[in-house]
């Protein structure tokens, strides 16, 4: 609903208070995918051909959400890649400050490693089947195997550790 009300408040701004050209900013707002297009009648602007106002460029993300126990086998036990585990829960205050931390430390290592996300309380069954009985629980997976695991927080040196000996092993 704010989007609409700041779409509607820019589009009706006359082009000689704005101090760059409009085709320039319509152009950028209409690339922007929150935005509904039905709001700016297309007969109004005039985009020049030499401008692409849209990417559909695929995104690889090293780190996912599992979805359900298909996904978790598809993606996590079926992969050619490393992949570390957490298995964590949203009303665990530990889980929420390792989170973000395992996830940078991922990052760090442009692709050789990947993550998966395991809310428990979505996905009780695979929690059960990997033995989780706290959280955050933290397993390193190397051709469908686990070869690692930890409980609990660590530091950012720690984990690096445990995936450098994941990526190692």
């Amino acid at each position: 609903m704010a989007q609409r009300l700041v779409l509607r408040r820019f589009l009706s701004i006359s082009p000689q208070k704005l101090s760059v050209p409009p085709v320039s900013i319509l152009s950028k707002v209409l690339a922007a995918p929150c935005y509904p297009r039905s709001l700016v009648p297309l007969t109004q602007i005039t985009v020049p051909a030499s401008i692409r106002t849209f990417s559909t460029t695929p995104v690889c993300r090293a780190t996912f959400n599992i979805q359900d126990g298909s996904d978790f086998q598809d993606r996590v036990v079926n992969s050619q890649k490393p992949v570390v585990v957490d298995f964590h829960a949203q009303w665990c205050g530990p889980c929420k400050i390792l989170g973000p931390r395992l996830e940078k430390m991922v990052a760090k290592q442009q692709g050789k490693v990947l993550m998966a996300k395991v809310d428990i309380d979505d996905h009780t069954d695979l929690a059960i089947e990997y033995e989780v009985s706290a959280v955050p629980t933290v397993l390193a997976m190397k051709n469908g195997d686990v070869v690692d695991k930890f409980v609990g927080i660590k530091d950012e040196d720690q984990l690096e550790a445990f995936l450098k000996k994941l990526i190692g092993a």
